[in-house]
């Protein structure tokens, strides 16, 4: 499903219009970022939790020529399911 279907179905459930859906959506996404990126934890109850976890740097290798390359650590987005999402997945 990509984000137009995800609007589209958002829409027909809520019984807004796509519009609306959208707007719902992006303000999602963007609120959702914007706390993540200062560091905080969004949860939502019954569907999982986002999370920023800190990779270290480690050492890999490059696969064309073999040598030996560094790579940078970082920070990168995790995501929990929680145990309501698990559920209706099974």
């Amino acid at each position: 499903m990509n984000k137009a279907e995800l609007v589209d179905a958002m829409a027909e459930n809520a019984g807004i219009s796509k519009a609306d859906a959208k707007r719902a959506l992006d303000a999602f996404i963007d609120t959702t970022s914007v706390a993540l990126k200062k560091g905080d934890r969004v949860a939502l109850v019954g569907f999982g939790s986002f999370s920023v976890s800190e990779r270290a740097a480690r050492k890999g290798r490059n696969p064309q020529t073999g040598k030996e390359i560094t790579i940078k650590a970082k920070k990168v987005v995790k995501f929990k399911p929680g145990a309501d999402l698990s559920d209706r997945v099974k």
